[in-house]
């Protein structure tokens, strides 16, 4: 490549000014952008998140050559455009003309973010307390470690840009990731989408351990009367043995037993039908007797 193919320098007030044209124009074609506002002079990103992922750049000697003049164009309003999906960051620059950036981004293993989740395990209070950066100083470390920690290596990054120049890194591209931070700043939820991992697991891992442990514990609390016993050295009395109670006599009284109906109006009505029959029997026995007396006095 000849110097002929490089672009005349632009001041910087002519490129935000062109910037700013730019973004107009594309409104007016129905395109949504989403310009990086720095959110100071000296530093680009003041949450935990965002400086974060600012300082994890500035620790790779990789980049370190290339990443003033990315500060310098996301200072400046340069970054018309930046979006953030699942392993990708798309971004319109604005140098001597408007570049398109992508960089792509690897997602986290499944076994490295098991053994990071675990290694959170009950330091992490809730979602909000995650993305609000307020952790303990454990959690900050173990989740900015570099290269097992949450924020990309330069292994897992892939860049490129439509500028002529031939470095790995352009400014274009250092802005763009420069521009990464700052957005973190105000969405911080949007690092777990860029590395495919679900922010749910780092809290889930945390508040399950708390709730078995508080059951074990609940169970630990019940002393039987020998742990007692030797806590307070004192003698339990044993529980006192009620005597067995005297078994009741069977109850010998006859049985009412109730016969379906129209059995009971057959034994009624054959009790009708036999107390004449007993009435008829004694007038006879009595007949008998006063023939018999008659008969002796005759004799």
């Amino acid at each position: 490549m000849s110097y002929g193919d490089w672009k005349p320098y632009v001041p910087v007030a002519q490129r935000r000014a062109k910037a700013e044209k730019a973004a107009t124009k594309a409104k007016k074609a129905g395109k949504d952008l989403h310009p990086v506002v720095a959110a100071g002079r000296r530093a680009i990103a003041h949450t935990f998140w965002g400086k974060a992922w600012c300082d994890n750049l500035e620790a790779y000697s990789d980049f370190e050559n290339r990443l003033p003049r990315g500060r310098t164009y996301v200072r400046n309003g340069s970054v018309i455009d930046l979006k953030i999906e699942p392993g990708k960051v798309r971004a319109l620059v604005m140098g001597s003309r408007l570049y398109q950036i992508e960089i792509s981004i690897a997602a986290v293993s499944d076994s490295h973010w098991q053994a990071l989740a675990k290694e959170c395990t009950g330091a992490i209070a809730s979602l909000v307390e995650l993305l609000q950066g307020k952790l303990s100083q454990a959690v900050m470390t173990r989740i900015c470690q570099p290269t097992t920690g949450l924020f990309p290596a330069p292994r897992d990054i892939q860049l490129d840009c439509t500028c002529p120049d031939w470095a790995t890194m352009c400014k274009h591209v250092a802005a763009v990731l420069y521009g990464v931070g700052a957005r973190l700043d105000a969405q911080p939820e949007l690092l777990f989408t860029l590395r495919q991992v679900d922010a749910n697991d780092l809290v889930t891992q945390a508040v399950e351990l708390p709730v078995k442990t508080r059951k074990a514990s609940a169970r630990g609390k019940v002393l039987d009367e020998a742990q007692l016993a030797d806590v307070f050295g004192i003698e339990m009395d044993s529980p006192e043995v009620l005597p067995e109670s005297k078994k009741k006599a069977p109850d010998r009284r006859t049985k009412l037993v109730v016969a379906p109906v129209g059995a009971t109006k057959k034994r009624v009505g054959a009790a009708a039908k036999k107390k004449p029959e007993a009435a008829t029997t004694a007038p006879t026995a009595s007949k008998a007797a006063s023939k018999a007396a008659r008969k002796t006095k005759a004799e």
